[in-house]
């Protein structure tokens, strides 16, 4: 009897063990991680969290996202931008608080958008755009909206967000698109 609980116990603990290493060979990790930025701009402490998608050999500004068209400026969950104070972004105040940030892409000028939803999944379906989903940008909530020029940079696999005293940048692709704040 001792030695058929054993032989059971042991064929139970092998088992387990054989399921435990399969489930962990087969998670693969997330095509758009959730990553963040934060530090000082100003006197204000500051915070992005977005979730970084990859090119993984694709073209995604002006194609995946086309120009002229709202974009959750991330992956997944929309971006979320956070200030302990007050800003001035593009001679504009920006109140302390919790946005969501939205970005419409161009060629030659970029509109940053800092909206008052949050917890926004970042898009919608949209029977009317070809892609099949939009934005989930209400204009309504748009607390402030700032032109900015792109600058070519090197090419940045994967999305990246960082911030510093000067406001912040987010750079993909061939594009560095800097917020000035103060």
């Amino acid at each position: 009897m001792k030695k058929t609980f054993n032989l059971k116990a042991l064929t139970v603990l092998a088992v387990a063990m054989f399921i435990a290493n399969f489930a962990s060979a087969q998670a693969k990790p997330p095509a758009s991680p959730a990553d963040s930025a934060s530090g000082m701009v100003g006197k204000a402490m500051v915070s992005i969290k977005y979730s970084a998608p990859s090119l993984r050999g694709r073209k995604i500004l002006g194609t995946i996202e086309p120009y002229g068209k709202p974009w959750r400026a991330g992956a997944n969950a929309a971006t979320t931008f956070v200030t302990d104070k007050d800003l001035t972004i593009g001679g504009k105040k920006l109140p302390a608080g919790k946005y969501t940030v939205f970005m419409v892409p161009d060629e030659k000028e970029w509109k940053v958008i800092f909206n008052s939803a949050n917890g926004e999944w970042g898009i919608k379906k949209d029977t009317a755009d070809p892609r099949g989903y939009s934005a989930n940008d209400d204009p309504s909530k748009d607390v402030l909206v700032v032109t900015v020029k792109p600058k070519k940079a090197g090419p940045t696999e994967r999305l990246k967000y960082a911030v510093d005293s000067k406001g912040f940048d987010m750079m993909w692709e061939d594009v560095d698109i800097h917020v000035d704040a103060k």
